[in-house]
């Protein structure tokens, strides 16, 4: 049944959407207009199995009580405060658990209103970092191929995915980036961390040689590349970044957006790996998706640089009207409380072999030529038609919402999944199947 509230607009023109073919989609909608738990409904309430955990963000499933009733509660008793020369509680209480999850002396937090937002903080703390300990010379920005940092100036510099890029200019100067870290013929149907391409790490001593450490202010990469299409860290790769790092004195910053908040079965990919960065970016799982927020967790060491001079005097000059904002601060809360009485970190760790079994089921399936399992992610590419790379993966995309109930992700050819951390085994069975049915659809 259709009510009024949920009801599809006569005109979708207004709405220029982001990453979206804007005139396939508003030729043939593909609409929600509510959610509850592991489902979206269409606004003629059939349901539709969240794949995707919203955009990587719903962590904990939708339509969480507490977390419904700290929005709430904010709203009614804080609807705003500026986070400039001003504080509130809740903010201060969402810093302090943010940072007890950090590994290691990761023990600021800088908040701000997205993960594009908190990448472009970041690759600002870094040069501001070296410029009050006296190394202004170090100003070059260090990314990756294949890389995807939010779809600020900073972070498409840094990023490595070349329509994000091309289109916009000559973008920051001096970012230089590494290899990707994909290889098919040596890695392909890989679960987990494939055992080749730790050596990619390796690169970075040629972009020192290069350039010399003098002028390099940080290296940021995501622990697991998301948006391009699920591609997890070879073994040992992220330790010898590290190594490398330390090394010439280079910060390192995880970009942990996606991987954040249980997605890989811990609170952040640094614990997974072991390997402790100078700067985490989060945002997404922070609140599960349901009120934006980003923020940079730093090291001690790194926020203490900025705080000598006059104690009246801004050490940072930084930040946004949003940074802090109530009603996100108590959706943390509430999120990160949910997290932690359901274990739900620790059930996605325990999820993560049957899952990935169930996932690389679907090998030997028509024009599968790859899958990737981390965590709670999955990805299966597919061959690209003979008539242009990226149609068949749009094809499947659309076949999953319309004929399947089924909400996936596409990176060209890439078909990609993340469910909420609350999926169960019969609805992983659920997500596997529906997916063999549109590949074979598709062929």
């Amino acid at each position: 049944m259709t009510s009024a509230s949920n009801a599809v607009p006569n005109d979708l023109q207004a709405f220029w959407m982001p990453f979206t073919a804007n005139r396939s989609f508003k030729a043939n909608p593909r609409m929600v207009s509510r959610a509850e738990g592991m489902f979206y409904y269409t606004p003629d309430n059939k349901p539709v199995m969240d794949g995707t955990a919203g955009l990587w963000c719903c962590n904990a499933g939708h339509a969480r009580e507490p977390i419904i009733q700290a929005i709430q509660a904010q709203a009614r008793d804080l609807d705003y405060a500026p986070s400039f020369q001003y504080g509130h509680p809740k903010v201060f209480a969402a810093a302090a658990r943010i940072a007890a999850l950090a590994p290691g002396d990761l023990d600021h937090v800088f908040f701000a209103g997205s993960g594009s937002e908190a990448a472009d903080s970041a690759l600002k703390i870094a040069l501001a970092y070296w410029n009050v300990t006296g190394k202004a010379s170090k100003t070059r920005l260090i990314g990756r191929e294949r890389g995807y940092h939010g779809v600020g100036f900073g972070g498409i510099s840094v990023g490595g995915m070349v329509n994000n890029r091309k289109f916009f200019g000559s973008l920051l100067t001096g970012v230089d980036h590494l290899p990707h870290t994909y290889d098919r013929e040596k890695q392909a149907f890989s679960k987990g961390e494939p055992e080749y391409g730790a050596h990619f790490a390796d690169d970075l001593e040629r972009i020192v040689a290069l350039h010399d450490a003098s002028t390099i202010a940080a290296v940021i990469v995501e622990p697991m590349a998301g948006s391009t299409g699920a591609l997890p860290p070879p073994q040992g790769y992220l330790k010898r970044l590290r190594e490398i790092c330390d090394k010439h004195g280079i910060l390192l910053v995880f970009d942990e957006v996606i991987t954040g908040f249980g997605r890989l079965g811990f609170a952040f990919a640094a614990e997974r790996y072991g390997v402790i960065p100078d700067m985490i970016t989060f945002a997404k799982g922070v609140t599960s998706g349901t009120v934006p927020m980003g923020g940079v967790i730093v090291r001690k060491h790194i926020y203490d640089a900025f705080m000598g001079g006059p104690d009246n005097v801004i050490e940072l000059f930084h930040g946004y009207t949003y940074s802090g904002h109530p009603l996100a601060a108590a959706a943390s809360l509430a999120a990160l409380d949910i997290y932690r009485e359901e274990g739900l970190f620790e059930r996605a760790r325990g999820m993560e072999d049957a899952f990935a079994d169930a996932v690389m089921s679907l090998k030997g399936e028509p024009n599968v030529v790859d899958i990737r399992t981390l965590g709670l992610v999955g990805a299966v590419d597919l061959a690209p038609r003979a008539e242009g790379a990226g149609k068949r993966g749009y094809e499947a995309m659309d076949r999953a919402f319309r004929e399947e109930g089924l909400m996936i992700r596409t990176a060209g050819d890439t078909l990609a999944f993340s469910p909420p951390l609350i999926i169960t085994e019969s609805q992983v069975d659920e997500l596997i199947g529906k997916l063999r049915r549109v590949i074979r659809a598709v062929a």
